[in-house]
């Protein structure tokens, strides 16, 4: 599977097999993150088996969502140098081993290595790599095509909350967890579909292979093994290293990545304490799981018509304002719930919520791409998945701790909207100041006068010229003499 033909293409289909990778990338995210959502589902049955708090529950999800998240990047390894087929089929089967093996669990304790750990492990795997692929295949229509894939988290969640309950009522949580452990395993179906692309931007130069081949034969002759560690190690693998994460260097991706800690910390624990939070004000466990079902299903909604918007050509050069938009709104809901108290109030909330999360998880990967381009795409998700880690981990438990602590859970959701809200605000505040350089840098090109010389001689003009795009820098080269575009 590893040595699989790779189809040869100069420019992404934006069509063809990439429906077939489409669909492969929606039943994935059905099997990951709909399965992960859906474990909160549980949490009042592991909270009364185990006799735990909520804290010490919470841990569970958070575990899951942790693991998936921190070893993004690994999958996106194993997708680079195997196959994505190969990731995906092997983290199916370590996915389902953990729901499996957790099925027998005897303490919180197991269900945090089988359940968490293990299956995190698998999940991690598959989500990265299937969602680079997706990019690999579409450009002219991208959002509409992730829109569409990341839809199958609602959907999932839309079907499988009440199917988890009544597995639940039926065959107890141990069965629950047996049967998706089964179901999980079309996972391994979905990485057959994922036919790998090789396109014009990933093919390496001449002048690569040709070093490379050189470092190589002079191996093959006889070199020493200091020459073989300076020349041939450097060139080929740190080289390849340096230029697959070069845009970890930059600054636009770097505040991605700071927002993306603020963004994920306030979206995880709604998904684990709504139902808990439904159940304490009076609503039924059919009602809490029909809530998760209404998130799930505006979730696809939100998916969808959010991406098919913003490829309009009118939204088009405006997708990351629509993606400070989506994730700034959610944490005003969040703000506002702990004033909804009854079941009719609590449907609005998870249709506008549900809308806005599908939203902006549809953006996230046209964002990142925007930034670091379509090459570098699968190792820069994989960073950004990585950076969910630490708040997935912490943000459920801490949640639950200031649950425990002030019997309350506005303390809790009031922390989440505002770290949402910071988070879209930090990113509008970055993207304001790098295009007012821009403007300015722009502004004093046209003015080719001795002090625009002297001004751009200082480091401070430097270190804007920078942050400026190729064509930015051309424009600047030709108005100051001696300035170099590179």
């Amino acid at each position: 599977m590893a040595k699989v033909n790779r189809a040869q293409s100069t420019s992404p289909p934006d069509g063809g097999w990439g429906w077939m990778i489409v669909a492969g990338c929606f039943l994935v995210t059905i099997c990951t993150r709909a399965v992960t959502r859906c474990i909160s589902i549980f949490f009042v049955e592991f909270q009364t088996y185990f006799s735990q708090d909520y804290a010490q529950t919470a841990w569970i999800h958070s575990i899951v969502d942790c693991v998936t998240m921190l070893c993004a990047p690994l999958g996106s390894v194993v997708s680079n140098h195997l196959s994505c087929q190969v990731g995906i089929m092997l983290g199916g089967l370590l996915a389902s081993t953990g729901l499996i093996l957790g099925s027998f669990a005897t303490s919180l304790k197991h269900l945090y290595l089988t359940l968490g750990v293990l299956t995190g492990l698998g999940f991690a795997l598959c989500y990265s790599p299937a969602i680079a692929m997706v990019g690999k295949y579409f450009s002219r229509r991208k959002a509409l095509a992730y829109g569409i894939s990341m839809s199958g988290s609602g959907i999932g969640i839309f079907i499988l909350a009440p199917v988890v309950q009544l597995l639940i009522e039926q065959f107890s949580w141990r069965g629950a967890l047996l049967i998706l452990g089964g179901f999980v395993l079309n996972l391994c179906v979905c990485g057959a579909l994922m036919r790998p692309i090789t396109l014009k931007e990933d093919r390496t130069t001449p002048e690569q292979k040709h070093v490379c081949r050189t470092q190589t034969q002079d191996f093959k002759r006889g070199s020493s093994y200091s020459t073989l560690t300076k020349e041939w190690v450097q060139t080929c693998l740190c080289g390849s290293l340096q230029q697959e994460y070069s845009f970890l260097l930059m600054s636009d991706f770097v505040v991605l990545g700071i927002s993306v800690l603020f963004m994920a910390y306030g979206c995880s624990p709604l998904f684990v304490h709504l139902v808990p939070y439904a159940l304490s004000v009076g609503v039924s466990h059919q009602q809490a799981a029909f809530l998760m079902s209404i998130l799930g299903v505006i979730d696809i909604v939100g998916n969808i018509t959010f991406g098919w918007l913003t490829d309009r050509r009118c939204l088009k050069d405006y997708q990351y304002v629509c993606y400070l938009f989506a994730v700034g709104l959610d944490g005003l809901c969040y703000l506002c719930l702990p004033m909804l108290q009854r079941f009719p109030l609590l449907v609005p909330f998870s249709c506008t919520f549900g809308y806005f999360d599908g939203a902006y998880v549809t953006l996230i990967p046209v964002v990142t791409a925007e930034i670091v381009g379509t090459t570098s795409l699968s190792s820069a998700l994989g960073v950004v998945y990585f950076l969910h880690a630490v708040p997935y981990l912490v943000s459920p438990p801490i949640a639950g701790w200031l649950v425990d602590t002030t019997g309350s859970y506005t303390a809790a959701f009031l922390l989440c909207g505002f770290s949402m809200i910071f988070s879209s605000v930090l990113l509008g505040f970055a993207r304001l100041v790098k295009k007012m350089k821009k403007n300015q840098l722009r502004f004093l090109a046209k003015e080719s006068d001795p002090k625009l010389q002297l001004w751009t001689n200082g480091s401070v003009a430097y270190s804007v010229a920078r942050e400026l795009d190729q064509k930015d820098r051309e424009s600047v080269a030709i108005a100051v003499p001696g300035y170099s575009s590179t």
